[in-house]
């Protein structure tokens, strides 16, 4: 049984990200640590864990079904009791039962990582609060990759943060570093064990 009204949510942390030829230059080359560190200290606070898995449609995605690719990333995988849920699309929520066991579990504060930042992260952390959801990201557990525009290439970099900014007090409350998550995280598991509303 997690703590009491409080997951992390890992977002699509499968091993096709990793594909470069496919995606570009990634940022946040710790990315993988940051989140198996995230991943060992959620387990330690008995959070609930639950994995999200992208199944892509693209033909040529390093996340379609039946290749390596769309196995979770060594370390990230799911543990026995562990929850997972599959979607095809950007949002965790549509196309899943993560919402109604979401609710069955009186789970009300979610707190998200994985990839990308800008797309199934930033589009799950939106839906998530509009639904009714308190939601925190830890940013170094989030990356992405350049991004084209109208004739211009936009730096991993500075897509991520400029993404998480737009999320940041409106849709969720952003966390910058694992290391400030678990400084924080106890002291909202302590106000949420006296029910009151905790905020990081």
């Amino acid at each position: 049984m997690g703590s009491k009204g409080l997951a992390l949510l890992l977002i699509d942390v499968q091993k096709g990200f990793s594909d470069s030829a496919y995606w570009g230059k990634r940022n946040n080359p710790k990315f993988e640590k940051n989140i198996t560190d995230l991943l060992m200290k959620a387990r330690e606070l008995n959070f609930t864990v639950i994995h999200i898995q992208h199944l892509s449609k693209e033909e040529k995605s390093p996340l379609r079904p039946g290749q390596a690719g769309v196995e979770f990333m060594p370390g990230i995988e799911p543990r026995f009791g562990e929850r997972v849920f599959q979607k095809t699309v950007n949002s965790a929520f549509v196309g899943t039962n993560l919402e109604s066991y979401l609710r069955s579990q009186n789970i009300s504060c979610l707190v998200m990582a994985g990839l990308t930042s800008d797309h199934c992260v930033s589009t799950s952390a939106r839906m998530a609060s509009n639904l009714g959801f308190q939601v925190y990201i830890v940013a170094d557990c989030t990356a992405t990759f350049d991004r084209k525009g109208s004739g211009t290439t936009y730096p991993a970099d500075l897509v991520h943060c400029v993404s998480l900014a737009s999320l940041n007090s409106e849709f969720a409350t952003v966390v910058d570093t694992v290391e400030e998550f678990k400084k924080r995280a106890i002291d909202l598991l302590r106000h949420r064990e006296n029910h009151t509303k905790a905020r990081f």
